[in-house]
């Protein structure tokens, strides 16, 4: 079924790469398992398919909806998000080529520039991408090869104006990636707004059910994704079949979730906000977030993910550790709501450095819960501080 007389998010969503079984009809397309697929003769490819590393129709399936949903001309699935950030930062840079990247970015992401790409020649540069006027600055100073964009940032919620960065990194010839994971393409759409790449985990918000992990990328120029897909292939860290089929289904549902995550999100984040024993809230959907009005201007929610600073690190720790209905963990964007202390958690790989995260300070993964429950859970972890 061709999807272009469809023009809607929530229907492209369910529709896009859909199509019913041609043989029986099933409205939900199978999960394809094959690892091999007959030829008719040698070369002579059904589908283009011969082997499940290089195709899978579950994971082409997958693909078609992600680039519909972001507006992309290529999209392709991983088995996780680094593996996506990996194939990316090989396929687009070479040794002594230099990111520049937010100071607030993924600790995950950190790692694999320094720890993993660094050894072969990739230089990195710290900046604040939320600050217009730092960014030229360092693109003046020094023409990068990729910026690295992450917004709204894992776990302080900075929000960089897509726009403004792309439009001057592409001045200075530089490749714009955004890391859209928090936001998710239901709330924001970075190629509309001049990014070159967009990357992300479906293990969050996409997969949204906590039972997958995968990675994406999302690319407009026809070589770069074509370099990208040579090392999907080449590399292997494809997305499995089932993986596939779940982030799949997962999507199908995106919108409505992140609509209900969002309100959720503002009604804790106005709670804490007023709450004497929580020193900041960290929340792009507050009109006194630094951020505001540009998240305001290039999404359009402000998404389920809210961190907070407590007096030190003790309280934070403490609070992380007394939540019932928040369950301690890594990661985000399920249906559950997550409370994660990223000090000690997601971030420790940073410790120590520019991108360390406060000590005192939470994220929570707000989830679709019913809002009084999980105030009152806040509430109760609260007062035994």
């Amino acid at each position: 079924m061709t999807t272009d007389h469809l023009h809607g998010f929530d229907s492209l969503a369910v529709h896009a790469g859909q199509d019913a079984d041609p043989t029986t009809g099933a409205v939900i397309p199978p999960v394809h398992f094959s690892s091999t697929y007959a030829q008719d003769g040698i070369g002579g490819l059904r589908g283009g398919y011969e082997y499940g590393r290089s195709g899978n129709p579950t994971r082409t399936a997958l693909e078609t909806q992600l680039a519909a949903l972001e507006g992309g001309r290529h999209a392709l699935s991983f088995a996780s998000g680094l593996a996506a950030e990996d194939a990316l930062l090989r396929a687009a840079l070479k040794p002594g080529d230099e990111v520049l990247i937010g100071d607030d970015v993924y600790g995950g992401t950190y790692r694999l520039l320094t720890r993993v790409l660094g050894p072969w020649g990739i230089r990195v540069r710290v900046v604040d991408t939320s600050d217009a006027d730092a960014v030229r600055a360092a693109l003046a100073e020094r023409a990068p090869q990729l910026v690295w964009v992450e917004t709204p940032s894992n776990p302080l919620l900075r929000i960089a104006d897509i726009a403004g960065i792309a439009a001057a990194a592409h001045e200075v010839g530089a490749l714009v990636v955004v890391d859209n994971t928090f936001a998710s393409p239901a709330l924001q759409q970075p190629l509309s707004l001049g990014a070159d790449v967009v990357v992300h985990s479906t293990t969050k918000y996409l997969g949204g059910h906590s039972d997958v992990v995968g990675g994406a990328l999302v690319i407009d120029d026809d070589d770069l994704a074509e370099q990208a897909k040579f090392l999907q292939f080449a590399a292997g860290a494809v997305s499995g079949p089932l993986d596939a089929w779940l982030t799949t289904r997962g999507i199908k549902t995106l919108a409505l979730r992140m609509r209900r995550h969002s309100e959720n999100a503002r009604a804790v984040a106005d709670h804490l906000n007023a709450h004497g024993r929580v020193a900041r809230v960290y929340y792009p959907g507050l009109a006194e977030h630094p951020g505001h009005d540009v998240a305001a201007r290039q999404m359009s929610d402000f998404g389920g993910i809210v961190s907070v600073a407590l007096a030190d690190a003790a309280a934070a720790r403490r609070f992380a550790e007394s939540t019932r209905v928040f369950t301690l963990a890594e990661s985000l964007g399920g249906v559950e709501s997550l409370v994660n202390y990223p000090d000690a958690m997601t971030h420790a790989s940073v410790r120590g450095t520019a991108l360390a995260v406060p000590e005192e300070v939470v994220r929570l993964s707000v989830g679709i819960e019913s809002p009084e429950d999980l105030l009152q859970d806040l509430d109760d972890a609260l007062a035994g501080l």
